[in-house]
This record gives structure tokens, C-alpha cells and sequence, in this order.
């Protein structure tokens, strides 16, 4: 649950030893932004994220929307626009990827979430002491992290759920209650909610509905 960090290629993030990605992961594409599920729980104090951590969230969102929106550009026909995700690579999760697509499909209808080989984003598994985070290299290209420390701590799904809110467009809230998905860790790891709340459904599906 360590603060999230930047750093210009994930490869330098390896070479310094922040980051331990299992095999499977080691061909994610470099990441110079990242944000975490929470960044100081573990130590006790709050945190309320900062600027850099919202501009890379926001980052992280319109790669995938861009990606997204050209398929759908494609195809006139598609009222809803469709992100495909790949969980491949994150096989220990599969589950919680899938139960989270699935909250967020009935949450919100002006996006939705699909498995696929023609992914906009995908899921890694593995140990990195910065826990779970969103990531892109700001050109198209971005993944989503799950720690495994982290999810045998807190809540999996929440956190997984969580983690792809920030893919649909939407910031960290540490300060929030647990009846926020946003709000991460925050709460603390008594807090199991999954779902997103009111005002959070209406952002994703005002952000989706614009383009």
C-alpha cells in the first residue's frame, strides 16, 4: 500500500527494484504513470492522493477511450462503446476480473466491459510493494496490476473493481466512506463494498456518453 509512483519505463522500475513482475506480466508495456488501490493504509495514515496521481488516472482513461471509441468508429451501428479487456495474464484473478466487469455492465450503460484478444487494456498479477494500480504509457497502450499481497489483505474484488473504475474514467478518493468504490483502502480493510455508488455510476456514464 506504498504511495504510487512514476517512472518512465517499467524496465527502470525493475532495475530499481520497485516493481517484481511474475513472468507473465514481464511483457506489459512500459509504464511512466501509475495509481494505486491506496498508498498508506498499511502505515496507518491517511492519504488523499495527489495531482500527478489524478493526471495519470486521467491519462489511463483517455488511452483507453481513444482505443475504445475507434472500434466503435467502425462500426456506426454500436450505440454502447465497448472495452475490451484481457485477463490472461492475471489467471489467479479471473474470477474477480470477471465479477467486476459484471458490476460495472450493470452499473452503467453508456460503457461496457468485454473479454477479449483485441484488448484496449489488460490485467497482470504478481508482488509489487506499491500494491494494485492502473497504469499507461500515455500512448494507447495500458494494464491494470493486481498485488497479491494486497488482495489477500483487503477485499479482491473491491479492489479489482476499483482498479477498473479508474479505467473508465474515474480518480482516486481515499477520504471517502466505504459505500464509495473510489475511496479505495481508505476506509480500511474491513470495507468489502464492490460497487460503485450513485454519483460514481453517473460520472462514468456522463464521461462515456460524451466520448
Amino acid at each position: 500500500m506504498s504511495r504510487s509512483v512514476l517512472s518512465a519505463a517499467l524496465g527502470l522500475a525493475l532495475a530499481a527494484g520497485l516493481a517484481a513482475l511474475p513472468g507473465t506480466a514481464v511483457a506489459a508495456p512500459a509504464a511512466q504513470a501509475a495509481s494505486g488501490y491506496t498508498a498508506s493504509a498499511s502505515a496507518g495514515s491517511a492519504y488523499a492522493g495527489s495531482a500527478a496521481e489524478a493526471a495519470d488516472n486521467q491519462a489511463f482513461f483517455q488511452a483507453v477511450m481513444a482505443s475504445a471509441k475507434a472500434k466503435q468508429a467502425a462500426d456506426p451501428s454500436l450505440a454502447t462503446v465497448v472495452v475490451t479487456y484481457d485477463a490472461s495474464s492475471a489467471p489467479s484473478f479471473r474470477t474477480q476480473i470477471s465479477q467486476a466487469a459484471q458490476i460495472w455492465n450493470g452499473s452503467v450503460g453508456n460503457v461496457q466491459l468485454r473479454a477479449g484478444s483485441a484488448a484496449d487494456f489488460r490485467y497482470y498479477e504478481g508482488n509489487d510493494p506499491r500494491g494494485s494500480y492502473a497504469s499507461t504509457d500515455g500512448h494507447g497502450r495500458g494494464y491494470v496490476f493486481l498485488d497479491y499481497q494486497q488482495n489477500r489483505q483487503y477485499n479482491s474484488l473491491r479492489v479489482t473493481a476499483h482498479e477498473t473504475g479508474h479505467v473508465l474514467g474515474l480518480p482516486d478518493h481515499y477520504s471517502g466512506p466505504c459505500s464509495e468504490l473510489m475511496s479505495g483502502g481508505g476506509p480500511g480493510t474491513s470495507c468489502t463494498n464492490p460497487y460503485p455508488n450513485g454519483a460514481e455510476r453517473s460520472r462514468v456514464n456522463s464521461l462515456w456518453a460524451r466520448g
